[in-house]
């Protein structure tokens, strides 16, 4: 990588942010692509975000991805935010143009694409359970409206949280069905029933599994054709898609995610695709080199 003083900067903005993938596979693109680009990483603590939007003004830098816990609080720093993003309530991608800062999500177009090429899943007339309520479920939830979804059902421990999207989204999506559940992610026996009724997909969209946390779900309810997905990603299976495995049940991490919303996001910046495979590739190096050190 040769830095001049016509090579653009891009980066990450999260708390914490050293163990992100995201300047792997991104450098990997601009490489292959052979754009003069570099994209970095910013540790940039809640108190400094504002400091830190300010700086990338001055910089002049050319995009940002945004990571926990800035994506919501960053929209109110930007000067236009798409309208996607703003239904979602959290920006992941910032494009610098012109000295205005414009805000994206592309979570939701990543979950899509894996969707599509890890479990061949089309959500068009799918019902849909979603575990948690949180940032990356709204960004499911609105994807999945948009593609077509049927229904959408919510399991969290907070029943009025998920209660308070489903009643938000109804009138946004009045194509779509919702209903929500209470549910201990740790205790099979207090799962909805309800919930699984001719359900087509799970996605997981908690943390549960970055430490090995298994997510008790009811696996006798589900058919083995149901799909699972997992947002969290790791070196080896992570524990939901072990068991999903071991069950019949067709299942991929959020690996696929991940470069999604990252491609996405590079064609935001650039104006031109990703280099096809490329952020995979490299992503997956990375993890084989960090399971089987030398």
């Amino acid at each position: 990588m040769c830095i001049r003083g016509t090579t653009r900067v891009f980066g990450i903005f999260g708390d914490p942010v050293a163990h992100s993938l995201s300047p792997v596979m991104q450098n990997a693109a601009f490489e292959k692509a052979r754009i003069d680009a570099v994209y970095v990483p910013f540790h940039v603590r809640p108190h400094q975000l504002a400091a830190a939007v300010a700086g990338l003004r001055s910089l002049g830098i050319a995009g940002l991805n945004v990571t926990v816990p800035h994506k919501e609080k960053v929209l109110d720093l930007l000067d236009d935010v798409d309208a996607n993003a703003r239904l979602i309530g959290a920006v992941n991608t910032i494009l610098h143009r012109d000295g205005r800062l414009f805000g994206y999500n592309t979570d939701g177009v990543g979950l899509l694409e894996a969707l599509r090429t890890e479990l061949d899943f089309d959500p068009a007339g799918s019902r849909v359970l979603l575990l948690g309520a949180g940032g990356a479920c709204r960004a499911a939830a609105v994807a999945l409206c948009y593609a077509g979804a049927k229904r959408i059902d919510w399991v969290n421990r907070t029943a009025q949280r998920a209660q308070k999207l489903a009643d938000e989204f109804s009138a946004h999506f009045p194509g779509t069905a919702f209903a929500t559940y209470p549910w201990d992610f740790q205790e099979p026996s207090t799962f909805p029933a309800a919930a699984l009724a001719e359900v087509d997909l799970v996605i997981n969209t908690t943390t549960l599994g970055l430490k090995g946390e298994r997510i008790a779900l009811p696996w006798h309810l589900l058919s083995p054709q149901v799909r699972i997905y997992d947002m969290v990603y790791a070196s080896e299976k992570t524990p939901l898609c072990e068991q999903a495995g071991l069950h019949g049940c067709r299942a991929a991490d959020g690996l696929s995610m991940l470069v999604g919303q990252g491609e996405h996001a590079f064609r935001i910046w650039t104006g031109v695709p990703a280099p096809a495979g490329v952020m995979k590739n490299r992503l997956l190096a990375v993890l084989h080199d960090k399971k089987h050190p030398s």
